[in-house]
């Protein structure tokens, strides 16, 4: 005869997080703390918005070196093969995002933005030099778009959205937020919502890489970028100041 088990409980070791949830939620709760995305800190939602934003050094540091090269390649556009100057182009653009990591050294702040953006400056221009061709200066971003994306995807299916994890760090909740119903199906759609953002970019941008529409590409590149990203984080921001209302004073 069969033995029953007891209905499980909160405290069922069945129930128990593996470890590496939490090491996971830790990651991504520190990388967006870093980006100025805290729900524990007070101000309004602008205010979270433009600290996740990084202010404007933040968004100078996203939009800059772009639209150097796009400016630039566009100028010194040759209709004959259709390719601008890719030494200038790329030298300005990596120039740029050199100056604003030399800046942040030198003004001692957190160099992690700047750095991170003068490597994939430097790793986009490499390949692109070494194919001859300026759309490959996007195909990181590409790549970018399409592993975020399928990792929100991926995480918010198996029931454990990044969303839901780095939140959860973020406000000391760990992982409990998975037994609240309400928070459960909001850290799934949020997640959802982020992942949508990287495949609509990837669904627009992709076919223009495959014409080699550099110009286009670089444009769109800066249209989704930041002016999508803004909105989803204030969603996002609002989501989680209802999931977790502060404390009354």
């Amino acid at each position: 005869m069969t033995e029953e088990r007891p209905p499980a409980t909160d405290d069922d070791p069945a129930l128990t997080p593996p470890p590496a949830s939490d090491a996971l939620g830790a990651a991504l709760g520190t990388a967006a703390r870093r980006a100025g995305f805290d729900p524990t800190q007070g101000g309004s939602t602008g205010t979270a918005v433009w600290r996740a934003m990084g202010g404007w050094r933040g968004v100078l540091e996203s939009v800059l070196p772009t639209l150097a090269f796009v400016i630039l390649f566009t100028v010194t556009l040759d209709p004959a093969t259709n390719e601008g100057n890719l030494w200038l182009s790329l030298g300005v653009s990596v120039g740029v995002a050199l100056l604003f990591t030399v800046v942040r050294l030198a003004t001692k702040s957190p160099p992690s933005a700047a750095l991170g953006g003068l490597i994939a400056a430097v790793a986009a221009a490499a390949l692109a030099l070494f194919t001859g061709r300026g759309v490959d200066n996007f195909v990181p971003g590409l790549i970018t778009n399409g592993v975020y994306g399928t990792a929100l995807l991926v995480s918010a299916l198996v029931g454990w959205p990044i969303i839901g994890l780095a939140v959860g760090f973020l406000v000391n909740d760990g992982t409990r937020w998975r037994r609240d119903k309400r928070r459960r199906r909001a850290f799934f759609w949020l997640t959802l919502m982020w992942a949508g953002l990287f495949a609509a970019r990837l669904a627009v941008q992709l076919p223009l890489y495959l014409t080699g529409n550099t110009g286009a590409l670089g444009t769109l590149k800066l249209v989704m970028g930041l002016p999508l990203f803004a909105p989803l984080v204030a969603v996002t921001w609002l989501a989680v100041r209802a999931l977790y209302p502060p404390p009354p004073k």
